[in-house]
């Protein structure tokens, strides 16, 4: 009977450890993390950590809009530019009165421009090795898979991406300052091939 009293204080013990421990992994920054960062960290990370914080997530502070132009060719040489695409709009529509939005209308195409200007310079060169040539493909891919082979009839033959962001101003009731700017970022046409469609 002791050695199961032994075993339940042991297991609750360390339950409560490990829930201890992963929860000051998520908690905003205090007295208790600041003084066992080292400790928490060895035991959180990495089978344990997360990508989120608890009680102070990070909410975009930005509008952003990610939008696409394309080239077509009509065969004989005649090729057409078109109009600016608003891909954000577009998953805008889609998730707004939608009680469960999918993840590719929520995060895909954002994802996408995030990760290729973390991993490219404002000159559009690569900068993290193999990384930045994927991140190409993958935010052209993600593009292509919206527009399809084809734009009016002819094939899409290059896509220029391009954004739009604007800070989003604090409350009324906040003395923060915000900037009263927009900002664009306008990336290289980039031809397109059907291996860029490949498993599409």
């Amino acid at each position: 009977m002791g050695t199961l009293v032994a075993a339940g204080l042991l297991l609750t013990g360390a339950a409560l450890l490990h829930l201890g421990m992963v929860f000051f992994s998520l908690a905003p920054h205090n007295a208790v993390t600041a003084r066992h960062r080292a400790a928490v960290d060895a035991y959180v990370q990495p089978e344990f950590g997360q990508d989120w914080k608890l009680f102070a997530p990070n909410p975009l502070q930005r509008d952003e809009a990610v939008g696409v132009r394309l080239r077509t060719d009509g065969g004989a040489g005649d090729g057409e530019v078109s109009e600016w695409v608003n891909l954000t709009a577009e998953d805008i529509e889609a998730i707004t009165g939608n009680p469960a939005p999918s993840h590719v209308h929520q995060n895909m195409l954002r994802r996408a421009w995030d990760g290729y200007v973390n991993t490219h310079t404002l000159k559009d060169k690569p900068t993290r090795g193999a990384l930045g040539p994927l991140s190409e493909a993958y935010l052209k891919r993600v593009v292509l898979q919206r527009l399809g082979r084809e734009w009016q009839g002819r094939p899409i033959v290059a896509v220029q991406v391009g954004g739009r962001f604007t800070p989003v101003p604090p409350p009324s009731w906040s003395s923060e300052g915000s900037p009263d700017t927009t900002t664009y970022r306008l990336l290289p046409w980039w031809p397109v091939s059907d291996q860029d469609y490949r498993e599409l």
